[in-house]
C-alpha cells in the first residue's frame, strides 16, 4: 500500500522547517513595532486580527511596544527551536519531535484564544484556528516510515 507523501517522515520533516519559519517570520513584526517609524506592519497586523479593519489598534504606548519586544523574541526563538528540532533531532526521534511542537502549538492556541476572547479580540480566535491548522497541517498524524 502507497503511504500518501504528505504521511512520509521526509515530507514532516520538510513541513516543520516551514512551521518554524512561519511561526519566526512573526518575531521582525513584533520587533520593529517596538519603534514607531516601522511599527506599521505590526500595527496592521493587530488590525487585521481584531478584526474588523477600523483602524483602532495602536502601539503608541511603551507597554505595548515593550510587550511587542517580548513577543517578538519568543516568536523568533520558538520559531527557531522548530526549525532546530527539524533538523538536528528529527532524524533521532521523529514522532518525539512531532508531538513536542504539536504540545507547543496546541498550548499557544488555547492560551492565545481564551486571552484574546476574554480581552475582547474574539476574532483572534477565528484567525488562531487558520494558523494552527495552517502551522500544524499534516504533522497532527504521525508519519509512517
Amino acid at each position: 500500500m502507497q503511504i500518501p507523501f504528505y504521511r512520509t517522515q521526509k515530507f514532516h520533516k520538510k513541513y516543520l522547517k516551514v512551521t518554524g519559519f512561519l511561526v519566526a517570520c512573526f518575531g521582525p513584526i513584533c520587533f520593529l513595532a517596538t519603534m514607531p517609524e516601522f511599527a506599521e506592519p505590526g500595527r496592521w497586523t493587530l488590525d487585521i486580527l481584531s478584526w474588523p479593519l477600523d483602524g483602532q489598534e495602536t502601539l503608541n504606548d511603551s507597554t505595548s511596544r515593550f510587550l511587542s519586544a517580548l513577543l517578538g523574541g519568543f516568536l523568533l526563538g520558538y520559531g527557531a527551536t522548530i526549525w532546530s528540532l527539524s533538523s538536528l533531532v528529527y532524524d533521532k526521534a521523529p514522532e518525539m519531535v512531532r508531538r513536542a511542537v504539536l504540545i507547543g502549538l496546541c498550548s499557544w492556541f488555547v492560551l492565545d484564544s481564551l486571552g484574546s476572547i476574554a480581552g475582547g479580540h474574539a476574532s483572534n480566535a477565528l484567525w488562531n484556528i487558520l494558523v494552527l491548522l495552517s502551522f500544524v497541517g499534516p504533522l497532527w498524524l504521525p508519519a509512517k516510515k
